[in-house]
């Protein structure tokens, strides 16, 4: 399994407040060391990786989540919860808490 990490960078350079968000969340949890690349998506340049990997699997918002299987299929997860629940379900994460 091969995990890409997708940012946005903003158009005034800052990191986009979800994607540090996120990024805390994968340290605390301990995912971030489950991460084998990240890619940015720049707002000041469309030709940046994680632009083109938004174009080529239709995302609208960052960040995001791309896994590889063995196979070569990929899986897309746009919002944090569904890949830590992902992730857990490989063995790979704790699972969450409910808060109920």
């Amino acid at each position: 399994m091969h995990i890409t990490f997708v940012k946005k960078i903003l158009e005034n350079g800052e990191l986009c407040h979800k994607c540090r968000e996120v990024s805390k969340r994968l340290q605390a949890e301990g995912l971030v060391d489950k991460i084998d690349h990240i890619a940015i998506a720049d707002m000041r340049d469309a030709d940046s990786e994680g632009v083109r990997l938004a174009q080529q699997h239709g995302i609208e918002r960052a960040p995001f989540f791309l896994v590889e299987d063995v196979a070569g299929d990929v899986a897309v997860f746009d919002v944090y919860f569904k890949f830590q629940k992902f992730m857990a379900s490989q063995g790979l994460a704790k699972p969450l808490r409910s808060s109920l």
